[in-house]
Order: C-alpha cells, then structure tokens, then sequence
C-alpha cells in the first residue's frame, strides 16, 4: 500500500501546454489515421517510389567500411571529427576556395541543420548585441523558434510573391536596403523551403550586391545541397559566389537529406571571415557555446559524410544518387502537374513546375489544406506546402483531384 501523502498542486502547474510543432505533429496524425488512402506530404523526407525510407547506397558502403576499421566510440572534441570538417567546408565552398586555402573558415560539427543554427543564433547573441536577424517571408517554421530561443529579435523581409508563386525580387531588395548595417540575413542556400522558389544566377547577384552595400551579414540554410538541382557543386553556388566577391557569412550545413542522415543529426556551423585570427578566435567561442548545449557531436554519421565526401568513388556514386533522388522528385512534380491541367485546364499550374527542390507551395489556405486532409486524408502543412519527396507517381492522380476539390473551398 502507498504511504504517499496528498498531493497538492505540482510545482509545475502554471507550465503551458505547447502547441504541436507544425510540421513534426503532421506525421502524429497521419499515423493515427486509418484511411487507407491516406498521404504524408507534411515532413520533408525522402521516400522511393514504394512510399519507403530510402537508406543511400554510399551510406551503406560506407559504414561496411568503418565496421572493418574497428572504430573506437571515443568523445570527438567540441568542434567534432577533423576529417569531417574538412570535407564539408570542400563540399559547401569547393575545391578552389580560398578562404579555406587560407584558413579563413570557423567550422564546428553540429547536430544537423537545427543544432548548426543554434550555436550560430547564440553566437549573434552573444557577440552581436542588438543584432536583428532577418528571415525570408515565409520560411521554414523552426527559424523563429531557434532564433527567438537563443534570444535574438528576427523580423521578416519579403520574399513570395502570391500573385505570380514567385520570387519578390524588387519587395526583397528594398526590404535588405531598409534594414540597419549589421542585420543579419538569413538566406536559403538553394531549395527554399517552404516554397520551391530560388533566385536565379542573376538574381543572386543583385542580392549580394544590396547584402554588401548596406553592410548586412548572411546566414546561408543550406539544408538541401543536391537535392534542388541534383547537382551537389550546383546547389552550392550562392554561398560560393559570396565567398569569391569577399563577403563574410554565416552557414549552417544538413546532412539529412542529401545523405538520408536524418537520425544521426549530422551537419556545421560555418563562418567565413576575413582573416585567420578573427576564424581561429570565431571557433573558440562557437566550441564554448556547443560546450555549453551538448558537450561534442555524434560520431556515427561524421564518419559516414567524411567517408563519402573524401573518396572519390563514393564521392562519384553520391552525386549518381542524388541525380536519382532529386530525378524521382522532379518526374512526379511532372505528372502532378499534367494530371492537375487535364482536371482544370483553365487555372494556371506553371509554379508546380516552376518551383524547386522537395517542397511545392500549393497557395492553398488553411481551411483548404483541413479540406485536404478531413476529406481526402492528405497530411501537410497549414501553409499549403506540401513534400513531393512523399509523393509517388501511383498517387499524382489522386492528390490532383484532391488539390482541384480543395480549391473550391472558401
């Protein structure tokens, strides 16, 4: 029998219930549904043609290759596995950078996309008091929460533009002019999320020209590298075009997708700076913030990035895959399309087609994505984005008269 007395009130009575995370509760309630029509469309992860977690090949070579090396387990130091860091300033900047030639590029292995941003949001915190940082509106739902956690006030620049599903190119540029030197920009590296809209080569030019002219530091989200374009070295051209006119940035780097890493939380916290000392001095402090959330990464997952990056084979294999990948994507971005012109052939459907990476931002507003989801049992987010990486060509069909009904919605 229990001698516990009475409890009264816990001491903890006045904590809030959190609302669901936007996007990880789309997949609680896709899995509590029992229609057996039903479609994840919510979470961005890549799926086969048969609905499936897809594990890489190379990913697979890879740890074959570690478990004959007998790896040890030991701690990895606070700036995580050497040859991993290495490799993924390579991968983001290319063979012939030379900032990292010299030295000039502060890197910390950190727990994916997440955890990168994280150490850099506390880092703006603490040693750029006042600093306002600035995020593309919209963007990926978790850049307010981690900025906003860490303390530092973020505001909105312009960036869709609704009525043509496109870049606001001149409302973006004004907006960066207008903000205060020394605001920091968050800028998506490629794929934007959650809308599939990029700048062009062009258009990427008259950005860096406002960034450098108004004294304003970006903070590239690479999250998708190979997965907009299918080409690892063509994803990565903004931040490499503001690493060659001499800009100094901010990175944060995910393995998730482009490797399928998306449990081992494997990605880096760059800054590219101006000259070694201010990079060797930025590391030092970027260690003592991760020291302070998590003490050193994982392992697992550095090893299997490093192994992939710095063997040329496997090196050649991956960009094979995400060929593949990103080419399952596009053909049933494809069909979605086709099959959505042939049940409304008078509504333009251009931006399926147009957009890039895993995401389409449909326009659909929040009582049409409930219609989605209450009638037709299609999971996605409240702001109509949806994940084509979840998509399959048996279902383009079946999502077309789903988007075509839901938009008769008021």
């Amino acid at each position: 029998m229990s001698t516990r007395a009475a409890a009264g009130p816990s001491f903890l009575s006045g904590v809030e219930q959190a609302p669901a995370d936007p996007i990880l509760g789309v997949s609680v309630a896709f899995r509590e549904s029992t229609n057996p029509n039903k479609l994840n469309l919510g979470v961005g992860a890549y799926r086969t043609e048969d609905l499936k977690p897809y594990v890489l090949d190379v990913v697979r070579q890879a740890e074959k290759r570690m478990i004959e090396a007998d790896y040890d387990k030991e701690y990895l130091p606070m700036q995580g596995l050497a040859e991993f860091n290495e490799a993924t300033r390579k991968l983001l900047l290319g063979e012939g950078s030379a900032a990292v030639a010299e030295s000039r590029v502060a890197t910390v292995q950190s727990l994916s996309g997440t955890g990168s941003l994280r150490v850099g949001a506390a880092f703006i915190g603490k040693f750029m008091p006042g600093a306002v940082v600035y995020l593309p509106n919209p963007t990926w739902g978790n850049h307010k929460n981690i900025f906003a956690d860490a303390g530092v006030e973020w505001r909105e620049y312009r960036y869709y533009d609704k009525a043509t599903i496109g870049l606001d190119l001149d409302g973006m540029i004004a907006d960066l002019k207008a903000a205060p030197a020394g605001s920091v920009i968050c800028l998506h590296g490629c794929a934007h999320n959650p809308t599939g809209v990029d700048p062009t080569k062009e258009q990427w030019a008259a950005i860096a020209d406002a960034v450098e002219s108004n004294g304003l530091v970006p903070f590239f989200d690479v999250a998708y590298q190979g997965f907009a374009s299918g080409s690892l070295e063509e994803d990565a051209y903004a931040p490499r075009l503001f690493e060659r006119r001499g800009i100094e940035f901010f990175c944060a780097q995910s393995y998730s997708k482009n490797l399928g890493l998306y449990a081992e939380r494997i990605g880096a916290i760059n800054a590219v700076v101006n000259d070694k000392e201010t990079a060797a001095k930025t590391l030092s402090q970027m260690n003592r913030i991760a020291r302070a959330i998590y003490s050193n990464p994982p392992v697992h997952g550095a090893r299997i990035a490093a192994t992939v990056i710095n063997d040329p084979a496997l090196f050649a294999r991956w960009n094979e895959e995400m060929g593949e990948m990103a080419g399952r994507i596009k053909t049933v971005r494809a069909m979605l399309y086709d099959n959505l012109c042939k049940l409304n052939p008078d509504k333009d459907w251009s931006f399926v087609t147009r957009q890039i990476g895993m995401f389409s931002f449909t326009g659909l507003n929040p009582n049409q994505v409930k219609h989605m989801t209450e009638k037709h049992a299609i999971y996605m987010t409240g702001d109509g984005r949806i994940s084509l990486a979840g998509l399959s060509q048996a279902k383009c069909e079946y999502l077309a008269n789903a988007i075509v009904d839901s938009f008769t919605v008021e």
